[in-house]
């Protein structure tokens, strides 16, 4: 009976190009939600917990890097190759704000409070454009070192986070100076960098290594060898035992965070792993890779002490509940819109090339 168990994921399809950002909300009234980018200028929402595709956020014209939902998930914003970032309302799929960049914007955060959103990308500048006065220009923040690949926010928002992709280490701002006040070295440049949910970790991924880092005194707490170059981490977020790790070797690598021992490793994708990450609970994480899927994986019982016995067959273990109503009432409001933007795109395509 102790035969190895078989990891099925649930494989979510509807990308036509690489998977390349993943975002779960934080869990709502209306349960928890996931938000995906990729190369096809699609970003898609869908039901965090079974994958159910609710909508399709239409409107960019390149190449979507980077993806977020806000605290209550109710709206989402997206960084592109267009040369812009967009605000959209996660209800119906509108556009509430488009922000034109000289450059391709690859990373975008909202900030805790949601009244804030920050932006970075090729043009290594980060900028923070106030939601509640969207036509009021940036505040833009001292020019980073390098392109910017990742940047997200700590401490109550007080803290800006970011990495940079031609360059090693992770780079911390004060928010109100506009100042570095301190950079985590690292020898590759890190392509995940995730604040943990109790606010204690930075989870980076540069290369072939995984580090952990104190979010408050910013020392190395922990720094892992990986079997293959990675391109994302995430750290467990209910009890923080064990933490993912893919890239290019195409699997999912489950370890132990206090050992740095393999647990376990998930095949699946066809593709590089490009972006990895856990639920809100804990319960499941999902991938997104080169082959232009999402799949999400059961993480099993969560417990102390993490004795894996048996995963219940649904995997139902710690779930949100989402009332069919809930998901179906999203589900409308963005079949209406996508019928007006059908409309739309008909327009457009007769009228121009």
């Amino acid at each position: 009976m102790d035969k190895k168990r078989v990891a099925i994921p649930l494989v979510c399809h509807g990308h036509s190009r690489p998977v390349v950002d993943l975002f779960y909300s934080p869990v709502t009234p209306d349960g928890f939600f996931l938000i995906s980018a990729s190369k096809d200028s699609n970003p898609m929402l869908r039901n965090g917990e079974t994958g159910d595709w609710i909508g399709t956020f239409e409107g960019h014209k390149g190449a979507v890097w980077s993806c977020c939902l806000d605290t209550n998930a109710l709206r989402a914003a997206t960084g592109s190759a267009d040369f812009s970032a967009k605000v959209w309302d996660a209800l119906t799929g509108d556009v509430l704000h488009s922000f034109e960049h000289k450059h391709i914007v690859r990373a975008c955060s909202f900030s805790e409070d949601t009244h804030l959103l920050l932006t970075g990308g090729l043009e290594k500048v980060l900028r923070i454009y106030d939601l509640n006065r969207p036509d009021a220009p940036p505040r833009e923040v001292d020019k980073s070192p390098g392109s910017v690949r990742t940047v997200t926010w700590l401490h109550s928002d007080q803290t800006i986070l970011s990495s940079c992709t031609d360059m090693g280490g992770v780079r911390l701002w004060d928010v109100r100076s506009g100042q570095i006040v301190q950079t985590l070295e690292t020898k590759s440049s890190v392509t995940s960098a995730e604040v943990s949910q109790d606010g204690r970790y930075i989870t980076t991924a540069d290369g072939s290594t995984v580090k952990f880092w104190d979010a408050n005194h910013f020392g190395l707490v922990k720094s892992y060898n990986m079997p293959c170059t990675v391109e994302s981490a995430s750290l467990e977020p209910k009890y923080g035992m064990k933490f993912i790790a893919g890239g290019e070797d195409m699997w999912i690598h489950v370890f132990d965070f206090h050992t740095g021992d393999e647990i376990a490793c998930n095949k699946g994708h066809h593709g590089p792993v490009h972006c990895l990450r856990f639920a809100p609970g804990g319960e499941s994480y999902a991938s997104g890779s080169e082959d232009g899927t999402i799949r999400i994986w059961q993480t099993g019982p969560l417990t102390h002490d993490d004795s894996d016995e048996a995963t219940l067959v649904n995997g139902s273990i710690g779930k949100v509940k989402v009332s069919a109503d809930e998901v179906s009432r999203k589900i409308e409001g963005f079949n209406i819109a996508d019928e007006g933007k059908a409309r739309e795109k008909e327009k457009e395509e007769t009228g121009n090339e």
